[in-house]
């Protein structure tokens, strides 16, 4: 627990470093994700088959998707880095619920069931991977500076000595 005057740092640049490369990782997921889905299971997701085993622009535009999902997830992040106790756990279950929210979301949609499970387990991948990726490498982002000494007057105590700022 820290008290009013500790200031905590993190180090905005290894955040968001880390972040760009959570991005390629979750866009890389949706990516492979499609590629087995469509060409080794040949379910289709996101387009039809019939645009080949990387789809249309639906696939590119999943895995932008992806990217950009990792980048505010960590904006998330970095928010609950500076403002909560413990930042990495409200980090993991919002995130979690998200997730289940990804997963669960195309299991409603009234296609074929193969789809639906195929699209729910890529944003199953998708989620923990981002979530476990971020929540891992966020505290060594994260300084506690303990607060500044006051400078005390060092000397005799005289009350009649005005004070100017200045010695």
């Amino acid at each position: 627990m820290t008290d009013n005057s500790t200031q905590i740092r993190v180090d905005a640049g290894r955040l968001w470093a880390g972040a760009a490369a959570t991005a390629l990782v979750a866009g890389l997921i949706a990516g492979v994700g499609i590629l087995i889905a469509r060409g080794i299971v040949h379910v289709d997701v996101l387009a039809p088959k019939g645009e080949g085993v990387w789809g249309n622009a639906n696939t590119v535009t999943y895995a932008l998707v992806s990217a950009a999902v990792a980048l505010a997830a960590t904006g998330l992040l970095h928010l609950l880095l500076l403002t909560t106790p413990r930042a990495t756990v409200f980090f993991t279950w919002i995130m979690v619920l998200l997730t289940l929210i990804a997963v669960v979301l195309p299991l409603s949609l009234p296609v074929d069931l193969a789809s639906r499970l195929t699209t729910g387990l890529i944003n199953l991948a998708i989620g923990l991977a981002v979530t476990g990726i971020l929540s891992s490498f966020a505290p060594g982002t994260v300084r506690i500076e303990p607060p500044h000494q006051q400078q005390r007057h060092v000397g005799p105590y005289d009350e009649t000595v005005e004070w100017r700022g200045e010695q």
